[in-house]
């Protein structure tokens, strides 16, 4: 198969000939016909993810495809089914596992971390009768593919972490694909939107995707501004980014007994958090790590139903010689990223 990979974190990404993978006794492998470039896949590269411990390494998480080859072990799918699978794969049978929250496996595997990923022609995938979503006919690859990791995880984030209420400000700190994601879902809540940002691109996306209100995360105190705008903070504050910065900053936006939501994973080092100010306010500091895949139905439905529209945030599709120059330069195109094998190099920014 061809795929994108890595010999060295931080090292050339080039697009070569590798053996295709071949399923588990209880998994399958896809052929890759959509998947999102994502900040946590420029994690892994650089070596934040302790995940990675072998190289050469294929990265990419967020896919949809269809069935290609499935192991003896497999019950629920058979080859030419049409899929997305969460980027976290639970095991079926931990404790975690055993109530329903895979997101949170004590054993769970990721493409692009634990094993080679979806930047690639093929992709295999473990405990596919647990992880496997059937998709919709009508829903494209490119949509089902924005799913399983920043869509999915910000849903669940607003929806069930968060739970956001209609009347609510929420504040989003990043609005890249899981920002705008967050945005659009807390938008259809009924909740008012303050989208925080350095680009003014990335605003106007998000403006797109239904925020009201706008900071500019350049432009002096962000959290003060947000509290400002919303006359004493936010109820919810969404770190979507994961940067310190961003991080002390959605929690210095909250009002008294606001809920603070870290999404965007945090590099390695400090990061200072306001304490005093969580203990003298009652915040609650929460984290949110995808969703299960037995979830997805109620998203699923929001989006054949039209009320929530994830094509809408991809602004880019390239082909797969392409993927590693992409995700060099992660972030400079704002939206979401989506790569497919089958198309050309340089298909260009969507309008």
């Amino acid at each position: 198969m061809h795929a994108v990979a890595f010999d060295a974190f931080g090292g050339e990404l080039d697009l070569r000939e590798l053996p295709d993978p071949a399923p588990a006794p209880h998994g399958v492998v896809i052929r890759v016909e959509a998947t999102g470039l994502c900040r946590s896949d420029w994690h892994g590269w650089q070596g934040n993810d302790p995940a990675i411990r072998t190289l050469p390494h294929v990265p990419g998480h967020e896919l949809a495809g269809v069935v290609e080859a499935v192991g003896a072990q497999v019950r629920g799918w058979r080859p030419g089914a049409r899929v997305t699978v969460p980027f976290v794969c639970g095991c079926g049978s931990c404790a975690a596992c055993q109530v329903g929250e895979q997101q949170v496996c004590e054993r769970q595997t990721q493409p692009g971390f634990t094993h080679w990923g979806s930047f690639a022609e093929l992709v295999a995938v473990d405990h596919a009768d647990v992880n496997l979503v059937a998709l919709p006919e009508e829903m494209p690859y490119a949509t089902a593919a924005s799913l399983g990791c920043r869509f999915a995880t910000a849903f669940r984030a607003v929806d069930q972490v968060a739970e956001v209420r209609a009347g609510e400000w929420v504040a989003v700190h990043g609005c890249g694909g899981v920002g705008l994601s967050a945005v659009m879902i807390a938008t259809a809540v009924g909740a008012r939107v303050v989208a925080v940002d350095v680009s003014a691109d990335a605003l106007q996306l998000a403006e797109r995707a239904g925020a009201t209100h706008f900071v500019d995360g350049s432009a002096g105190d962000s959290a003060a501004q947000v509290r400002e705008l919303t006359r004493g903070g936010a109820h919810v504050s969404i770190d979507a980014l994961g940067s310190p910065h961003t991080c002390a900053a959605s929690v210095e936006s909250l009002r008294t007994r606001g809920r603070h939501v870290q999404v965007g994973l945090l590099p390695g080092g400090p990061t200072p958090v306001p304490m005093d100010r969580v203990v003298a306010l009652e915040l609650r500091l929460l984290g949110s790590h995808g969703m299960a895949a037995h979830a997805y139905p109620r998203m699923l439905e929001l989006i054949r139903a039209g009320v929530l529209h994830p094509d809408q945030l991809v602004t880019r599709v390239i082909g797969l010689a392409d993927a590693g120059k992409a995700l060099v330069s992660i972030g400079s195109v704002p939206g979401v990223t989506m790569i497919m094998p089958a198309v050309s190099p340089d298909h260009g920014v969507l309008g």
